[in-house]
């Protein structure tokens, strides 16, 4: 990953060959996706870089990463994974610009742009001290996305008629380290002005008293023009994770997209779905692509380029108001009914087929799961692949259904027709309520009047940061169904990470609710084989099963914070959750895909006054 690089500014000269850019680190592909991906600040020793846009990036040499249903979910034409570093050169493929740009030197405490320190090459260094330079610790950043450095000349001559800039003096930053606290932080100015802490200064309201509005800024995207931003700005530390939160969709790779001639079509779909068919079967004869797949003809490629090209033509653009509301509902919606129907039936493993999905149910049978805890079905998933993909990103406030596209921040000037993503592989094992008795309990009044709480708050969430009144506010998903589904969830990841040899950070939930879903898919993904081991369907099979599921229970029971967690009216960020905490349902936070909001473990155990029922409960 590498800046790039200067051009020259002395007029006059010959322009110089460019340079090769500075390597600056390393990170794992899936990092450019998971938390450093396009916008994020990355520390590389004793510097710190923005991660450019993918328009910016050297795919030339990318893998292409093929999954059709997300690609058409989210309005592009596929998928790569970030580019690979080359051992030999500094090229990456990926790039970076500076940011911050205000350096301190810890010496002589001067607070300037990076440039007028006028360090050696390749080095963020002091020349009058030799001292290594620090990159400002305070940005500023708009819920629209947008990135500025911390306005320091605006905030020590606050009250001060000097205008903007004119005072001539030279900034100082000391932090004398007495205390912990921002008063410790002092910002000076050589003109003579009184030296101003930092307190304060992370205040909604303290850069707009001082009359600052956001520029507009994304330093991340190249020639990207600034202005015309009206959201108000905030102050936020470098490294707080609210400077990027990724807005990430995933898919599982599902029949028939995951096998037979769909996978063998998937690599050569760009190639094939603007050409006809008799260009296809030159193509695929001289190619010689079924040479090691005689059960497939000519007339079977062009039949499914012919059957991606329908599907994507059924494809219908959202509109404008609604765009949001749409990604976040109909996503969710045509995703996971597909990925429901596809674990609800055997897809055993055949023996001259290279699978990418394989589900089957227990050897044995659930006919003791199905009658004392209510289960109908369990099936044995050996065999997932699941497609993660950056659409955008957010700054100071995290991803919400209800948000704007003003609020995401884009990843490229233009839209895009790919998105950076990476595939993981790995097990799980699904397990289905019996929806007969599931019904019986959802309509029970306390039930509903639990989940109404919890739904009330949510949906006054959303209604908050909709962007404006007039869009279409999507619906809380917080029902009796989706609060036990959730909570079964999180039960039992926490009681297989004690069993299954995996951490709970490594098991992922992917819930199935909705009027004829009622479905839990607890599975690891890992980039590598790791994650098919078995220690997870082991877990799955019956009499495991219903020991674990007794344990998770009996865990579920009592909370070490108990009476105040059972009692609690609302808890967790923003009153989402019910009887919830951490000491007994949350989850670290790359399990659980709601973020550990609407959970309630009395609809597991019931309360202990016996006046809410779980579904568990006998």
């Amino acid at each position: 990953m590498g800046p790039v690089p200067s051009r020259t500014r002395r007029r006059g000269l010959p322009a110089t060959p460019a340079r090769t850019a500075r390597k600056l680190g390393e990170i794992r592909r899936a990092q450019l996706i998971t938390t450093y991906g396009v916008g994020a600040m990355i520390a590389v020793e004793n510097e710190s870089f923005l991660v450019r846009g993918i328009d910016s990036w050297d795919i030339s040499e990318a893998p292409v990463i093929s999954e059709p249903r997300l690609a058409r979910q989210l309005g592009v034409s596929g998928f790569r994974m970030p580019p690979a570093p080359d051992p030999d050169s500094a090229r990456d493929g990926v790039r970076a610009v500076r940011f911050p740009e205000m350096y301190s030197c810890p010496h002589c405490h001067q607070l300037q742009p990076f440039r007028r320190f006028n360090s050696p090459a390749g080095r963020a260094e002091c020349s009058n001290c030799q001292e290594s330079l620090v990159p400002s610790r305070f940005v500023i950043a708009c819920a629209h996305g947008h990135l500025e450095d911390f306005p320091y000349w605006k905030w020590v001559h606050r009250g001060n008629r000097t205008g903007s800039g004119g005072c001539g003096g030279q900034l100082t930053f000391q932090a004398d380290g007495s205390t912990a606290s921002l008063r410790a932080v002092l910002i000076g100015c050589s003109c003579g002005v009184d030296k101003v802490s930092m307190e304060g200064s992370f205040r909604r309201q303290a850069l707009r008293d001082l009359g600052i509005r956001c520029g507009g800024r994304r330093p991340w995207l190249k020639d990207s023009p600034a202005g015309g931003c009206q959201e108000p700005p905030r102050t936020l530390q470098r490294g707080s994770s609210s400077v990027w939160f990724p807005v990430m969709y995933s898919a599982l790779s599902i029949p028939p997209w995951s096998q037979g001639i769909a996978r063998l079509v998937a690599p050569y779909y760009d190639i094939f779905k603007e050409e006809d068919s008799t260009s296809i079967k030159t193509y695929v004869r001289m190619q010689k692509l079924l040479l090691h797949h005689p059960n497939y003809t000519e007339d079977d490629v062009a039949a499914e380029v012919e059957r991606r090209r329908a599907a994507e033509a059924a494809t219908v653009e959202p509109a404008d108001g609604t765009e949001a509301t749409k990604r976040a509902g109909d996503y969710r919606r045509e995703l996971y009914e597909g990925e429901y129907r596809s674990l609800s039936k055997p897809h055993p493993e055949v023996a001259e087929e290279e699978q990418e999905f394989v589900c089957e149910p227990p050897t044995t049978p659930i006919d003791a799961l199905r009658s004392s805890q209510g289960l109908a079905q369990v099936m044995l998933v050996k065999r997932l692949r699941e497609v993660r993909a950056l659409q955008s990103f957010r700054r100071v406030e995290e991803p919400s259904p209800a948000d704007s596209l003003l609020r995401e921040a884009a990843i490229s000037l233009a839209k895009p027709s790919w998105l950076p993503a990476f595939e993981v592989s790995g097990e799980g094992v699904f397990v289905r309520l019996d929806p007969e008795r599931l019904r019986i309990w959802e309509e029970q009044p306390e039930q509903v009047a639990r989940a109404g709480r919890i739904r009330k708050n949510h949906e006054k969430l959303l209604s908050a940061r909709a962007s404006d009144s007039d869009k279409l506010v999507p619906p809380s998903p917080a029902t009796p169904r989706f609060l036990l589904l959730h909570a079964l969830a999180h039960i039992l990841i926490n009681e297989w990470s004690l069993d299954g040899g995996y951490p709970a950070a490594s098991l992922r939930e992917r819930l199935y609710s909705d009027e004829d879903m009622a479905g839990v898919l607890i599975y690891t993904a890992t980039s590598d084989s790791a994650g098919s081991l078995g220690g997870v369907v082991a877990q799955g099979e019956p009499d495991r099963l219903q020991a674990s599921l007794r344990s998770a229970l009996h865990r579920a029971s009592w909370c070490s914070n108990d009476p105040l967690c059972m009692e609690s009216e609302a808890s967790g960020a923003d009153s989402l959750n019910m009887a919830a905490c951490h000491a007994c349902l949350l989850l670290p936070e790359t399990s659980c895909e709601n973020n550990n909001i609407l959970l309630d473990r009395a609809a597991l155990v019931g309360t202990p006054d016996g006046q809410v029922s779980g579904f568990f409960t006998r």
